[in-house]
C-alpha cells in the first residue's frame, strides 16, 4: 500500500509530525531572539535594557528555554534512530559545520580588527583541542565566539544520553533531573572553577595535559560506543560520559559553580516532559517532578548567588521560573496529539535557522562595535532602527548559512548514517524494552516512541546556545 500524502506531495505522517513539533522550533526562535537582544542591548537600546534587567535577564532566560527544548527533542532523536552510531553521526553533521565556520569567522574578524578571540591566541593548540569536542567551557575556557560556552553543556548531555541509552536506563529522566537539581542546591556553592586546568598547567607552556588526556578518553569512549554493541561499547560510552561529568564538576569556567547541575536538571526535565507526552510516564507525576526541579534550581541560584545582591537574585529566579512557564505553556497550547493552536509558519522557520542566529549574531555585533562612524549619539528611536537593521542582517546571514551549510550537511548526515547502518551501538533488546522511566511499566520502547517523535533537532545556545 502506498503512503498517504498531503496536497503538497509530502508524506502525511511527516507533515503531521512536523506540525505537532513546530512549537519547539518556535520556542527556539523566540529564545534566540532573547539572546540576540541580550547581547545587542549592550550597544543599543541601553535605557530599555536598564529597565528590563531590573527584573529579568533575557539572555539567561533564553538559554534556559533552549536547554529545555534540547532536553525534549534530542533524546527523541536518539530513540528514533535506535542507535548510538546513528545518533553521533547526525549530531556531528548537525553541529560541527556551522561551529567550525563560526570559529573561523571569529578568528578572521579578530585578525582584521573587527572582533576579539580573547586569550586563545596565547594557547592556540590547546584551543583547537578543546574546540574538537566542543568542551571548551569545561576545559580551557576558550569560548570563541563567547556564546559557544553553552555547546559544552549540550555535548555533556549527549555523552550522558549515549551512555544511559547503551545501558538501557535512559528513561529514568525524572530521577536524573531531580538528582542534578538537588546537587545544585547541596554542593553547587562549593564546586571549584577551573580547578583541573590550574592543577595541570605547566608555567610558560600551553595547557595541553588536560586537553590531551580528556580528548583522548572521550574520543576513545565514543569510538567504542559507535562501533561496538557489546560490553566494550557500553564501557566506552560510560567512560566518555564520566570524563565529561568530571570536567563539568571540577573545571567549569563560566558562568557559575552550580551552572552545570542546573542546566542538566533543566534538560532532563525537558526529557521528562517528552516522556509524559509519549505516555511513558504519568503526566501528573511528570508535572510534579518538573515543578520540584524548577524550585530546586531557583533555590540553588538564589542561595549560592546571594553575594551578587538582590537584583541578581531576582534575575535568576525570574529566568528559571519563566523559562519553565514558557516551556510548559508551549506544551499546553501546542503540544500533544490534540494541540489547540497552530504555530505560525514564520515562527517555525525562525527556529530552523536559530542555531546560525545564535552563532553568528555576536560576530555582527562585534563588527558594529568596531566601526566608530556608527557610534554617534543616537536618539532612542534611531537606536531602535539601528537595532532592527542589525537584526535583519543577522537573520539574513543566518538564513544563508542554514540553506547553504546547515541543511545540506544535515541531509548528508542522514545519508551517511543510513549507509553506516544502525546495528552498532544499539542497546541489547532486553535493555531497550526494559522497565519504563520514572516508575512506569515501560509501555513505550524506543522504536515505538520514535514513530511519534519529530525528526527535528534542537540546539542550545545558546545556548544556549544555548542555543
Amino acid at each position: 500500500m502506498s503512503e498517504t500524502t498531503s496536497p503538497r506531495g509530502e508524506p502525511a505522517a511527516r507533515v503531521s509530525r512536523g506540525a505537532r513539533l513546530a512549537w519547539l522550533d518556535a520556542l527556539r526562535g523566540f529564545a534566540a531572539l532573547c539572546v540576540v537582544f541580550d547581547h545587542g542591548s549592550t550597544l543599543l537600546l541601553l535605557p530599555v535594557r536598564s529597565f528590563l534587567y531590573q527584573w529579568l535577564n533575557l539572555g539567561q532566560y533564553g538559554v534556559f528555554v533552549f536547554f529545555m527544548v534540547s532536553g525534549y527533542i534530542v533524546p527523541a532523536s536518539l530513540e528514533r534512530k535506535g542507535s548510538v552510531r546513528g545518533f553521533w553521526i547526525s549530531r556531528a553533521f548537525r553541529l560541527y559545520p556551522m561551529f567550525v565556520i563560526a570559529v573561523a569567522l571569529a578568528l578572521v574578524a579578530s585578525f582584521t580588527g573587527y572582533g576579539t578571540y580573547t586569550n586563545a591566541g596565547s594557547a592556540p593548540l590547546a584551543a583547537v583541542l578543546t574546540w574538537l569536542l566542543m568542551l571548551q567551557n569545561v576545559n580551557t575556557g576558550l569560548n570563541i565566539p563567547l556564546v559557544t560556552w553553552t555547546l559544552s553543556y549540550e555535548m555533556i548531555f549527549y555523552l550522558l544520553l549515549a551512555a544511559l541509552f547503551s545501558w538501557g536506563v535512559h528513561r529514568r529522566s525524572g530521577w536524573y533531573a531531580t538528582a542534578f537539581a538537588a546537587a545544585a542546591v547541596v554542593v553547587g556553592g562549593v564546586l571549584p572553577m577551573s580547578a583541573l586546568a590550574h592543577w595541570s598547567r605547566v608555567p610558560g607552556q600551553e595547557p595541553l595535559l588536560l586537553t590531551g588526556v580528556t580528548d583522548a578518553l572521550i574520543l576513545a569512549g565514543v569510538a567504542l560506543a559507535v562501533w561496538s554493541r557489546s560490553w566494550a561499547g557500553r564501557a566506552g560510552a560510560s567512560a566518555a560520559a564520566l570524563t565529561a561529568l568530571v570536567l563539568m564538576t571540577f573545571n567549569q569556567n563560566y558562568p557559575y559553580r552550580w551552572s552545570g547541575c542546573v542546566i542538566l536538571a533543566l534538560m532532563f526535565s525537558g526529557t521528562l516532559v517528552y516522556r509524559a507526552e509519549q505516555r511513558q510516564v504519568s503526566r501528573v507525576r511528570a508535572a510534579l517532578v518538573v515543578v520540584l526541579v524548577l524550585a530546586l534550581a531557583t533555590v540553588a541560584g538564589a542561595w549560592h548567588g546571594a553575594h551578587w545582591g538582590y537584583h541578581w537574585q531576582v534575575q535568576w529566579v525570574t529566568s528559571v521560573l519563566l523559562a519553565g512557564a514558557t516551556f510548559g505553556l508551549g506544551v499546553l497550547l501546542f503540544g500533544g496529539e490534540g494541540r489547540r493552536l497552530r504555530v505560525p509558519r514564520w515562527c517555525g522557520w525562525l527556529g530552523t535557522i536559530s542555531f546560525s542566529v545564535y552563532l553568528l549574531h555576536p560576530l555582527v555585533f562585534d563588527a558594529y562595535r568596531e566601526i566608530p562612524a556608527l557610534h554617534r549619539r543616537h536618539t532612542l528611536p534611531n537606536q531602535a532602527l539601528f537595532f532592527a537593521g542589525l537584526l535583519a542582517v543577522i537573520i539574513g546571514l543566518s538564513a544563508l548559512a542554514y540553506y547553504l551549510v546547515e541543511k545540506p550537511m544535515q541531509r548528508l548526515g542522514h545519508r551517511v548514517a543510513a549507509r553506516a547502518g544502525s546495528e552498532a551501538g544499539s542497546p541489547p533488546p532486553s535493555a531497550a524494552a526494559g522497565s519504563g522511566a520514572d516508575g512506569t511499566a515501560g509501555n513505550g520502547t524506543p522504536a515505538a516512541a520514535s514513530r511519534s517523535a519529530s525528526s527535528s533537532t534542537a540546539v542550545a545556545g545558546g545556548s544556549g546556545g544555548s542555543p
